[in-house]
């Protein structure tokens, strides 16, 4: 189960594979394509070496205290037996994780037991895209999952979007629809606990029936957990040009309210329980790392691109996988004992300390997405009028001790979290 409410949550651990076969039109994730078998086992090896200095460090080379240098030459001489917390949840998301040869990917699992203190009961993710878990006729392949299983695997995270052969054609996936029910056998033949499907809704042209359509072929699967987020326009993507040049359509506010309410509607009706915007579970099988993350809770990023936050520092590593796996193998060439001025962690892009009124904003948004919502203490002082019309339009309700979205007011977190600033 998650953990209760006012938990203090447990820190994660992200680990980001940037590899995908093809980037898709609509996404702004850090995805790198082209890549050949030989880079995606560097990066493996990369990612597990990069573990272990982030770890010997502890925790004084990410927090706050430790200013802009991030994991320095001499952290780990500085603290050389790490005080890491208990890890609640370690997730590896993307791009595509699961085009690591299964081989490589288990290193990257095992490695983050063997540096890092993992909870018994750790959550452990791993998303996929469904065409790299079904073997060239279309039959599954579990045998991709099991070696991932052994090493500690719990969860499958699956990049569906739709089962319509259309819709994916428009966003510019490269599964079709029998991929999806075979990568989720593969991963039940494997021995995954839990299996959650993504969803893309409001794709320009998709009708109410293909969407409704959608879920039912999801339903039917028996899957633990379901996302379910809007197609948006992120700038500086391929379809964000298209939009503005006028070869594509941009997706229709309306459209995507009504596929919310439907999607709400229909998976309640099976049985999944809506516990965040975008988010609904079977009992027990909800997300407890992205849980941790909207209560406010610490975690590591390592990876290309990675992002973290610990004890009020936020950092990101280099993006480019490329210039991320040089500084990874030029920071190993220099690990160990260093003069007191050590140059900066090179692995590390850039950091920032939010000051007191950006954490709590940050908090109030991420609390705002979450049913459950906000204890006041995190998040004040708060603009009270603003609650109370908030409260009033029936947006969000106010104990005193709480403050709550309604599902009305779930979608409108970031509008409510703005108008409670003081």
């Amino acid at each position: 189960m998650g953990h209760a409410v006012d938990e203090a949550p447990r820190p994660g651990l992200y680990l980001h594979v940037p590899f995908c076969r093809h980037r898709c039109g609509y996404c702004d994730f850090n995805v790198a394509t082209g890549s050949d078998a030989a880079q995606r086992a560097d990066y493996a090896r990369a990612l597990v070496e990069r573990l272990a200095n982030v770890a010997a460090a502890g925790p004084a080379g990410v927090s706050a205290d430790s200013g802009s240098a991030g994991v320095s030459a001499d952290s780990a001489a500085v603290c050389p037996t790490p005080a890491w917390p208990t890890f609640g949840s370690v997730f590896v998301g993307g791009g595509t994780p699961t085009l690591l040869e299964p081989s490589d990917l288990s290193d990257v699992l095992r490695a983050a037991g063997k540096v890092l203190p993992l909870a018994d009961d750790v959550e452990i993710t791993v998303e996929a895209n469904p065409e790299t878990l079904v073997r060239d006729d279309g039959a599954p392949a579990p045998e991709r999952l099991a070696p991932l299983v052994e090493a500690g695997l719990t969860r499958l995270s699956l990049g569906a979007q739709s089962t319509s052969t259309r819709v994916l054609d428009e966003l510019e996936r490269r599964h079709d629809p029998q991929a999806v029910p075979a990568a989720v056998s593969a991963a039940r033949e494997a021995g995954v606990g839990q299996v959650a499907v993504d969803l893309i809704y409001g794709t320009p042209g998709e009708t109410d029936e293909e969407w409704r359509a959608t879920l039912d072929d999801v339903l039917a699967l028996a899957v633990d957990h379901v996302s379910a987020y809007a197609l948006t326009l992120a700038p500086n993507t391929p379809y964000a040009r298209a939009v503005a040049s006028g070869r594509a359509r941009s997706p229709d506010e309306d459209v995507a309210a009504d596929r919310m309410e439907t999607t709400d509607q229909v998976l309640a009706g099976a049985g999944l329980e809506r516990y965040e915007v975008s988010n609904w579970a079977r009992p027990g099988a909800r997300c407890r790392h992205n849980l941790s993350t909207w209560r406010g809770g610490d975690y590591l990023g390592v990876g290309a691109g990675a992002h973290g936050l610990w004890a009020g520092r936020r950092w990101w590593e280099v993006r480019a996988t490329s210039a991320w796996l040089r500084a990874v193998a030029g920071r190993s060439r220099h690990a160990g004992p260093a003069p007191a001025h050590a140059p900066a962690d090179p692995v590390v892009g850039g950091s920032e300390v939010p000051d007191e009124n950006e954490r709590r904003l940050e908090r109030l948004v991420t609390g705002l997405r979450i049913l459950e919502g906000v204890p006041r203490p995190d998040v004040e002082p708060i603009d009270e009028a603003s609650a109370r019309q908030l409260v009033a339009a029936g947006l969000l309700t106010d104990d005193g001790v709480r403050l709550r979205p309604t599902r009305t007011g779930l979608a409108r977190a970031d509008g409510m979290a703005l108008a409670l600033q003081p």
